[in-house]
């Protein structure tokens, strides 16, 4: 279940081999959780860590009329709120998009390894961090870029992000957003959502099937909507031979 989650931490902070024998050594209740779910409710008292293994997640708002704002989009290897627990409550939810596999950890266990691991303790910095960062760039879009800017961002995104864990080929990766989902992401209406898809298509930037994003033309997609990953922090996405091998062996119990 961690190769996700030490993907995701490798393009933070190289770890060592002692360091993936603890993560690997974790024992979390996994579980299925079907699409549309909460996994945290606002104003709950936080519980175990709850760690995305397989499909898509999101932090979001919901107001006394029933609007919704989505603040972040969480995917394999994201943990949905390492350091919530120290607080009284929750102050927003956590809600599923997809299916997801999802990992529970006890807070005693991220306690003891960031206690003992300190390059596991830096990458997990690294994640808070990290978050925070693309909050700010979220903000960005908010303010100041045109409507196809701000979707064009999120498509690249979603690829950089998607591409350091392992899940995009070929520049496609799964898309199980729902245009009601990129409006309240966006701050657009729905039509506004479908008119700008349609565009992007009829550029010949991107294509949208089956609920699988493709980008056509990455550097052309980058360039029209002036994305800079710089704010996600990712080493190279692709692990050296010797780390597979690592991961193979501890896998495989060796």
């Amino acid at each position: 279940m961690q190769h996700a989650l030490i993907r995701k931490l490798e393009s933070y902070e190289t770890l060592s081999d002692k360091d993936l024998r603890a993560l690997n050594a974790l024992v979390p209740r996994i579980r299925q959780v079907g699409a549309r779910v909460d996994l945290a409710s606002e104003g709950d008292p936080p519980d175990n860590v709850h760690l995305v293994l397989d499909g898509f997640a999101c932090r979001y708002k919901v107001l006394a009329d029933g609007s919704r704002q989505i603040m972040a989009y969480l995917v394999p290897g994201d943990f949905c709120d390492l350091n919530v627990f120290i607080l009284d409550q929750m102050d927003h939810n956590i809600g599923t998009i997809s299916k997801c596999q999802v990992a529970d950890i006890p807070r005693q266990a991220i306690e003891e390894i960031t206690a003992n691991y300190p390059l596991i303790t830096r990458a997990f910095w690294w994640c808070n961090l990290v978050d925070e960062a693309v909050l700010r760039e979220w903000l960005v879009n908010m303010g100041v870029r045109a409507a196809d800017e701000r979707i064009a961002h999120l498509i690249c995104e979603l690829h950089a992000r998607l591409e350091a864990v392992g899940r995009c080929k070929d520049n496609s990766y799964e898309f199980p957003f729902t245009q009601t989902d990129i409006a309240d992401t966006m701050g657009l209406s729905n039509v506004h959502v479908n008119r700008t898809l349609r565009d992007l298509r009829g550029m010949g930037l991107i294509t949208l099937k089956n609920r699988v994003m493709t980008i056509l033309d990455v550097e052309r997609l980058k360039d029209f909507c002036k994305f800079n990953p710089n704010y996600l922090h990712l080493k190279s996405a692709r692990w050296v031979d010797r780390r597979s091998v690592v991961w193979a062996n501890l896998s495989q119990g060796s």
